[in-house]
């Protein structure tokens, strides 16, 4: 993956695209891109916050709040144009295996779940991001509020090949599957770019973390990682550590260049730290005739259940015997146990060492060298 992330305007193929920060409007660069180009979109658009006045805390001290005129329009209309023209353009870049994700508040998430759904995306999830250390409600008239939404929509219905790391997901929380509440804390800290004064260099800086779940979720090493509201380069500076290419689209020039350093100061992880573990269907089948085969489980071999109330032996062809009944693993667990169906991968296991294993350890081996 090339570290260049230099400005250009010219996005009429892929490689004169990757892994660089353009300038300019969102949906005019959109439209330069080559059609179903990227693998993934994640989108962090402007808010439509309609603040009227300041914020003060109690001790009367002013709140760095978003005042700026991006985040600004004239009203609801004018921000449901501008929602459709870059979903839009962004649905037309997506590949049909591809998803984008988009983040909001209760200000526009609504509006931009209308329209999603509006232009022919089918939505997955939503995920309520739940803040672990949210600003406080000064004024004591609502609840705090503490957690932010994101839709994640497959290009279209018919999208069935979308990539979703359910594996990793799951061993990344402790075997649970992971679930559609994500707490995670702010950018805070070092993590938080701070302008030449010491103030925050982007009022909305998402955390990294954010962007990792996000990344590991619905991307592989390799792909191509969109984002049209790039600010200060999060989505960037993740997809570069995780192996991922990234096209980041701003149309501040003070946000590009804080960008563009930030990323050139990323290291990306080693190749072999990024490799995403495989769910099973998408696994290379094995049948269990390529492990008698290879003398993995020769012929002859005695296989039993893990508490040895059935015995069975393994033939030449894969198949398993058993006094008179014979049959593939999956077929003759069934039978021994008068099911209708059985799992043959872990009901039958093979004594290894003085203790038995199930012979799927056998398949998984083989998977990994495939792998």
């Amino acid at each position: 993956m090339r570290g260049q992330v230099s400005s250009t305007s010219n996005l009429r193929t892929l490689e004169a695209a990757l892994d660089r920060v353009h300038e300019g409007d969102s949906v005019e660069l959109l439209r330069q891109l080559p059609e179903a180009s990227v693998d993934l979109v994640f989108a962090d658009p402007p808010y439509n916050l309609q603040l009227a006045g300041d914020l003060h805390r109690p001790d009367q001290s002013r709140v760095d709040g978003v005042e700026d005129a991006w985040d600004k329009f004239e009203d609801f209309a004018a921000y449901d144009r501008f929602t459709r023209d870059w979903l839009g353009a962004a649905r037309r870049v997506l590949k049909p295996s591809g998803s984008l994700w988009v983040i909001g508040s209760y200000h526009n998430i609504f509006r931009v779940g209308a329209a999603l759904q509006d232009l022919g995306f089918w939505i997955l999830n939503d995920i309520v991001w739940r803040k672990s250390n949210p600003m406080p409600n000064f004024r004591g008239r609502r609840f705090t509020n503490a957690h932010e939404t994101l839709i994640w929509a497959a290009r279209d219905a018919s999208a069935k090949r979308y990539t979703f790391n359910y594996e990793a997901l799951k061993l990344a929380n402790d075997d649970l599957q992971m679930r559609s509440d994500w707490v995670l804390p702010l950018c805070t800290g070092a993590e938080r770019l701070k302008d030449d004064d010491g103030r925050k260099a982007h009022p909305t800086q998402k955390p990294e973390a954010l962007l990792h779940r996000v990344l590991v979720t619905a991307s592989k090493p390799g792909d191509v990682v969109l984002d049209p509201f790039f600010g200060t380069g999060t989505t960037g500076a993740v997809a570069k550590r995780l192996g991922r290419h990234f096209i980041g689209l701003e149309r501040d020039p003070t946000y590009a260049d804080l960008a563009r350093k930030r990323i050139a100061a990323v290291d990306p992880a080693p190749s072999d730290a990024i490799v995403v573990t495989q769910s099973k269907r998408e696994a290379p089948r094995v049948p269990f005739g390529t492990l008698v085969e290879r003398g993995l489980i020769p012929a002859g071999t005695l296989l039993s259940d893990p508490r040895k109330r059935y015995i069975a032996k393994v033939r030449a062809d894969g198949s398993l015997i058993t006094g008179e009944a014979k049959g593939s693993i999956h077929s003759l667990a069934a039978h021994v146990q008068g099911l209708p169906a059985c799992n043959g991968w872990t009901f039958w296991h093979k004594e290894e060492g003085g203790k038995l294993v199930p012979i799927d350890m056998f398949r998984q081996q083989v998977r990994g060298e495939v792998h």
